[in-house]
């Protein structure tokens, strides 16, 4: 996995993630079953697999800090990257119940996670259900992403289709506090968001270079401000992500 264990700890009462609007707190019983849970605590480097395809995963993460890619390649090398990670998201529940990952999963940038033994995740169905609940809720919200994603490979052109990504980074950067002002920090490159879209590169940089032009976004230097959240929604055609609190574990 290319990770070590991180010298400092974070104890669950003091995890960043309670402080965000976007979760939802949990009650003394699951921080408690949760504390217990935890494992450990890992740093992975930009670059690193943090799972493999058809490989099988001993461990459950929740991501505390950075940013990471779910993928599928074909034989020949081609690469189709189905969704980012970020802060609060659960890296591999597939494996939990098909026995290895059909996706690999590769780190953007510094990352943090929280490691959970995946032998145990049963016992949280039986002894903390409003976790299993929380499990079964954030399965269906990846399933709800693919579906969008699905939607924008599928049928948005390919101005559509830069457009939502920026915008959905932007959101969920946003809700758990890595955007400032419209502005946040973007480890991705060109050829991720190609990857991402089914896009050339070239066309992927054309692309870009119109919503610039009509002042949706700037992107330079690693930093990319969002100029016009409603325009870039609106030339998206895309939906408000706002679900309410959500859960993490």
């Amino acid at each position: 996995m290319n990770a070590k264990d991180l010298a400092e700890k974070v104890p669950c009462e003091e995890c960043p993630l309670r402080s965000r609007e976007c979760f939802r707190d949990f009650s003394e019983a699951e921080l408690k079953f949760v504390k217990n849970f935890k494992q450990g605590e890992l740093t992975i480097g930009p670059g690193a697999p943090i799972v493999l395809e058809d490989a099988n995963s001993p461990h459950l993460f929740t991501v505390l800090k950075g940013w990471a890619f779910r993928y599928k390649t074909l034989s020949d090398g081609r690469r189709q990257i189905l969704n980012y990670v970020l802060p609060g998201d659960l890296i591999g529940l597939q494996s939990s119940v098909f026995d290895q990952m059909s996706h690999g999963i590769e780190a953007l940038t510094d990352m943090l996670l929280c490691v959970f033994p995946r032998d145990k995740v049963w016992s949280l169905y039986s002894r903390q259900p409003s976790l299993a609940f929380d499990i079964t809720w954030l399965a269906a919200r990846e399933e709800r992403l693919l579906d969008e994603h699905l939607l924008t490979v599928g049928r948005r052109t390919a101005l559509e289709r830069v457009a939502y990504v920026i915008w959905h980074l932007h959101e969920r950067a946003n809700a758990v506090g890595m955007a400032d002002g419209g502005a946040f920090e973007m480890p991705l490159t060109q050829q991720h968001l190609a990857d991402t879209l089914g896009l050339s590169l070239v066309h992927t940089n054309k692309t870009l270079k119109k919503l610039r032009g009509q002042g949706c976004i700037d992107w330079s230097d690693g930093i990319l401000r969002v100029r016009d959240r409603d325009a870039l929604m609106d030339t998206a055609k895309a939906e408000d992500l706002a679900d309410g609190p959500r859960p993490f574990i």
